[in-house]
């Protein structure tokens, strides 16, 4: 079981308030979804969540400062998955998600039976099993992107943070990361996700925050978040959204006019 706590966060970068006073709290078997407008702040928030940059207010996991925890440590309880699938190692597939071992790993000592063992699961449950011995840096998108949530999985973390995973990705491809992280929260772990697919965040998440200029606007169920109001306030835009099926749908007819 793992807990996240957001308590009155805020992030200035350089002199502009990029994130204010958010709080939330978040907790095992759940995938929630961080959505809004470019620029709102869902990033930031999300590298906030993993003591990647300066913050006000505090972050906790399972009630630690997460700013105050080793970097290891850390690193064991979330894996993250950044933003962007730019490759710069010609490494294999097998090799790079074994990277995702390193928070485990003594300064110099190799890898054990245990960590090859973890690997092996990562590639399983991410199915790139078949690429292990692929050059990375030669991969489609959509093998980046599953390899590249592997490397998050070999960590085997019990949160895990995903920022924008279905950038660049077609949309055969975007289902298939978003199956991965619906599987992995119904597994029992944390998923937090940053992304700007309403429809996809609809059907998937059990929760979204929707985040306009740094702040939360709307905190719950993606029914209860995604409203035809609210988008029009957030994103500016003409929206019919249905709720009578499985998830919200979303029918989006062009800018908001005033």
């Amino acid at each position: 079981m793992v807990s996240l706590v957001l308590d009155h966060v805020g992030v200035t970068l350089g002199r502009r308030a990029v994130v204010h006073d958010v709080s939330a709290a978040f907790g095992a078997g759940t995938l929630a979804g961080i959505v809004g407008p470019n620029g709102a702040g869902k990033s930031t928030l999300a590298r906030a969540m993993l003591a990647l940059v300066p913050a006000r207010g505090s972050v906790r996991v399972d009630g630690v400062d997460a700013a105050a925890m080793p970097r290891g440590e850390l690193a064991r309880r979330i894996a993250y998955v950044p933003q962007g699938q730019t490759l710069h190692w010609p490494l294999t597939v097998e090799r790079l998600v074994g990277l995702g071992r390193l928070p485990h790993l003594a300064p110099m000592s190799r890898i054990s039976d245990a960590d090859a063992a973890a690997i092996e699961r990562a590639m399983a449950r991410a199915d790139v099993l078949e690429l292990r011995g692929r050059i990375a840096t030669e991969l489609s998108g959509g093998e980046r992107a599953r390899v590249l949530f592997a490397r998050a999985l070999a960590v085997e973390a019990p949160a895990l943070i995903a920022d924008e995973p279905l950038a660049s990705l077609d949309p055969g491809h975007q289902i298939d990361v978003m199956e991965l992280l619906r599987a992995e929260a119904a597994g029992g772990g944390l998923v937090i996700a940053v992304l700007h697919d309403l429809t996809l965040a609809a059907r998937y998440c059990d929760r979204l925050l929707l985040i306009d200029e740094g702040r939360i606007v709307a905190d719950g169920t993606p029914a209860e978040v995604l409203t035809a109001e609210r988008l029009r306030a957030v994103y500016g835009i003409d929206a019919r959204v249905e709720t009578g099926g499985e998830w919200p749908t979303i029918t989006t007819f062009g800018r908001a006019r005033a």
